[in-house]
């Protein structure tokens, strides 16, 4: 009678370490393509971005356009950067070991992304536009620090410590 009883509590047992493993989040594939469908409208608007900077730096406009112009840019960036964040993070976390930890990382750099073009667009507005030559070149030094915080904040998928994910970022359509 024991063994009648205990069979139908062994079978819940086994029903919820079943369904608790596939409780976690989104598979590696999944996730993968929607980080890469989050990601494709801010990377075109943040290559964009790089494109309307350098040709501001060069373009006939008086320093005050300029600024106006810069700040409005980097304010776009940084919008851009915080939406992309926020839809990594909606994006949840992947089921597979570590998950958690990578999906943070990819919310952490687009973070940092967004912060650094904040801080751009906040030094570009502290600036004084005359004289010119000096407004110029501290657009320059402004820009300079932009792309070293960018450069140390970049999303590298190579670096995945999840092979799972590796496969899904190479093999995902969205991803290409």
């Amino acid at each position: 009678m024991r063994t009648a009883r205990t069979a139908p509590l062994l079978l819940v047992l086994s029903l919820l370490v079943t369904l608790g493993g596939c409780s976690g989040g989104p598979a590696p594939r999944a996730w993968a393509a929607t980080v890469c469908t989050v990601l494709a409208p801010w990377r075109t608007e943040i290559g964009t971005l790089a494109t309307r900077t350098q040709q501001q730096m060069t373009a006939e406009t008086t320093p005050a356009q300029a600024k106006e112009n810069l700040t409005r840019l980097f304010g776009g960036a940084e919008s851009a950067s915080e939406k992309a964040r926020a839809g990594v993070e909606k994006a949840g976390v992947p089921d597979v070991e570590q998950g958690k930890k990578v999906a943070d990382s990819f919310a952490a750099s687009l973070g940092a992304m967004r912060d650094a073009y904040g801080r751009a667009r906040s030094g570009i507005a502290a600036l004084a536009t005359s004289p010119s030559k000096d407004f110029y070149a501290k657009v320059g030094s402004v820009v300079d620090t932009l792309n070293v915080e960018y450069q140390q904040s970049e999303l590298d998928t190579s670096r995945l410590d999840s092979e799972e994910l590796k496969q899904a970022f190479d093999e995902a359509p969205e991803c290409r």
